[in-house]
């Protein structure tokens, strides 16, 4: 009974005390779902999350901080409850198009999350015209009981050019779009002649058979690698990064227009750099037969994959081959091609750092790349996915094993670590872990909550679903079972890699926590950079770039998602195979198998019974034929309908 209304919690077979408050108030992030309704993810952790009717959302948008009132818990039923307040507002604008209606203006939001209109005075237009893709600002919301108003801010264009939907997903997403002219100015000012002194304090691999492997539309090229054999059989491995902190100073414009940033933003068919094309695509990028700065981990290994010693060291490089990954990927097939040899033992030597990684505790998720062919108006023609080769994990091993030794080199031994940006990824939710646990368990498979810190469990259940209709909704589950990978100086290692010691070394092109690392190592190993961070401007700085990842990831999703709704939109009354990706009361989330679009099948579009949600099952019911649709079930689908506006698909069964 003391469960039953909450006083207790339950961990698998034991009972503790609550850890929600007494009196009944609660603080988190308000999430909001297609259906209306949302659900508040508590500040604190051990706390489950609590449904948020749409009558109870009061004010609120989703992504607000807000506190909650909670309500007495019935027996069998999720936390719910009220939101009494709004701490903090997750955004000061927000994106979308203008519309009008009789002699009233509203603007429609982009994001199906945002479920109120928002009204705008004819006086606040600013010039804008009815269509226009717009961002509307100065947000005022009293009462529920009527939509927010708010004026525009600004015009962003004419909804479907290519140049108006980057723009507005930047925007939404509070992304710097353009760069500054004082940036600008200051990257044009960038003299790219490597004099001999500077040439004189580097290790020169000009003359190895350096190459880089990357996507075939890639123009900032980070990475690159070398490998030769030693006399005594081991192979010298280097894994060459662009020196971009040779380029970009400590507290300079382009420095701190890259901070504002945090990374790169990759939307479908177009990119917002974290630094200007002369920098990105030029100077930094390791493209063939231009000598280069680098900063290098240089490995010597067995031939079995032991570490034997490392040099972490400032070089030069020129790099003798560019290769697409499709293009390593046929020297690595065929035996044959341009640095054959070069290729095919780095990969051989690949396979057995990954094997070794994760007998050691490592997570292998399986999870397909979404990809699209646009015409040249910037429309998609086609959708495809694309499976990770053994070339794009050969380019992965060889980073994990960079971020891995330079993280080390300064956090081992702790009693003498040194300040550093660390990349950490916490042990899954419990709350989450045990819903999982519960959905596999649906299943037919065994997976014990308790034990979810010992990661060869997922990798277990992960083998036994590989090849099964269910394989690729079990990886997804997992995966947002997960906790979030994040900056820190504090270091607690890496649950998913294994590793007790992780930093980001490799990408200091598109991300900046990467520049800071190269920063902090350089200042750590010479004595020729005096410039470095204090702790709470390391802090500051990790908290920032996290937050500007989780916002360029759901913006890069919103980009895809668009896109894929672009598409469908040409292919309304078509049949396609999909998986049930997810169960409500108000009806069936269905995933497209090929092209990973998600759209809903609405209960009242079920025809012939009248269908019950079973949360316990993961089901929807039929109350006469007792016939189920579940979770993970793969069904045909049709499409009926797409709203371009709301970002919606609706789809029926077909007979």
């Amino acid at each position: 009974k003391l469960y039953e209304e909450g006083f207790i919690s339950r961990s698998g077979k034991r009972y503790k005390l609550s850890p929600l408050p007494r009196d009944g108030k609660i603080t988190g992030t308000l999430r909001i779902n297609q259906g209306g309704y949302g659900f508040v993810i508590p500040d604190k952790k051990d706390a489950g999350d609590i449904f948020i009717a749409a009558r109870n959302l009061s004010t609120a948008f989703s992504g607000d901080k807000v506190e909650v009132t909670l309500f007495a818990k019935q027996k069998g039923k999720n936390l719910e409850g009220q939101i009494i307040n709004i701490i903090r507002r997750k955004r000061n604008e927000i994106v979308g198009t203008l519309r009008k209606s009789n002699s009233f203006y509203f603007v429609k939001p982009d994001e199906p999350e945002i479920h109120r209109d928002i009204y705008v005075d004819a006086s606040n237009l600013k010039g804008a015209k009815k269509g226009d893709k717009v961002s509307v600002g100065n947000l005022l919301w009293d009462t529920s009981m009527l939509n927010p108003e708010g004026e525009i801010i600004e015009v962003i264009g004419k909804p479907g050019s290519k140049e108006t939907e980057a723009h507005a997903i930047a925007r939404e997403y509070n992304l710097p779009y353009k760069f500054p002219d004082n940036v600008l100015a200051e990257a044009e000012e960038i003299e790219g002649t490597i004099t001999r002194e500077e040439i004189e304090t580097r290790v020169d691999f000009r003359n190895q058979n350096v190459f880089t492997i990357d996507p075939e539309d890639a123009k900032d090229f980070d990475d690159a690698l070398s490998v030769e054999e030693l006399e005594n059989g081991n192979l010298k491995i280097g894994i060459h990064i662009a020196d971009v902190s040779h380029y970009v100073l400590k507290e300079n414009a382009l420095d701190k227009q890259a901070l504002k940033r945090g990374n790169s933003v990759y939307l479908v068919g177009q990119v917002i750099p974290m630094l200007p094309e002369k920098l990105s695509n030029n100077l930094c990028s390791l493209v063939p037969d231009k000598d280069r700065l680098t900063y290098s981990v240089i490995v010597e290994l067995t031939k079995r994959g032991k570490l034997v010693k490392y040099d972490i060291q400032k070089t030069i490089i020129n790099s003798k081959r560019r290769f697409s990954y499709e293009e390593a990927q046929k020297v690595i097939e065929n035996g044959e091609g341009d640095l054959v040899d070069e290729i095919i033992t780095l990969n051989n030597l690949a396979k057995i750092l990954r094997k070794k990684r994760f007998r050691e505790g490592g997570i292998e998720f399986f999870t397909s790349e979404i990809k699209f062919r646009l015409n040249e108006n910037g429309e998609p023609v086609e959708i495809f996915t694309k499976d990770l080769k053994e070339s794009n994990l050969l380019i992965e091993e060889y980073m994990l094993l960079a971020n891995k030794i330079v993280a080390k080199h300064v956090g081992f031994p702790v009693r003498t670590a040194k300040p550093m940006v660390y990349r950490i990824h916490d042990l899954p939710d419990k709350e989450k872990i045990y819903e999982f646990a519960r959905f596999v368990k649906s299943l037919g498979y065994s997976f014990d909550p308790n034990a979810a810190s010992q990661t060869q469990q997922f990798m277990k259940l992960i083998e036994q679903v590989r090849g099964k209709e269910e394989e690729s909704l079990v990886n997804e589950l997992a995966i947002r079972s997960m906790a979030k990978a994040v900056y820190s100086i504090n270091n607690i290692g890496h649950y998913g890699l294994g590793f007790k010691y992780y930093t980001h070394f490799t990408s200091p092109i598109r991300r900046y926590a990467d520049l800071m690392v190269h920063r902090l190592i350089f200042h750590y190993t010479s004595s020729r950079n005096k410039s470095t961070y204090t702790i709470p401007e390391l802090d500051e700085i990790c908290e920032h770039i996290s937050l500007c990842e989780r916002n360029a990831i759901d913006a890069e999703r919103l980009s895809i998602k668009l896109k894929q709704i672009e598409y469908l939109k040409n292919h309304i009354g078509e049949e396609f195979h999909a998986v049930i990706s997810g169960i409500t009361y108000f009806g069936i989330f269905v995933k497209i198998t090929d092209i990973l679009a998600e759209g809903l099948i609405r209960l009242r579009d079920l025809e012939g019974d009248f269908y019950v949600y079973d949360e316990r099952k993961y089901a929807l019911i039929g109350k006469a034929s007792r016939k189920q649709f579940r979770l993970g079930d793969k069904i045909i689908v049709k499409l009926v309908r797409v709203d371009i506006d709301k970002s919606e698909l609706d789809f029926i069964i077909p007979e």
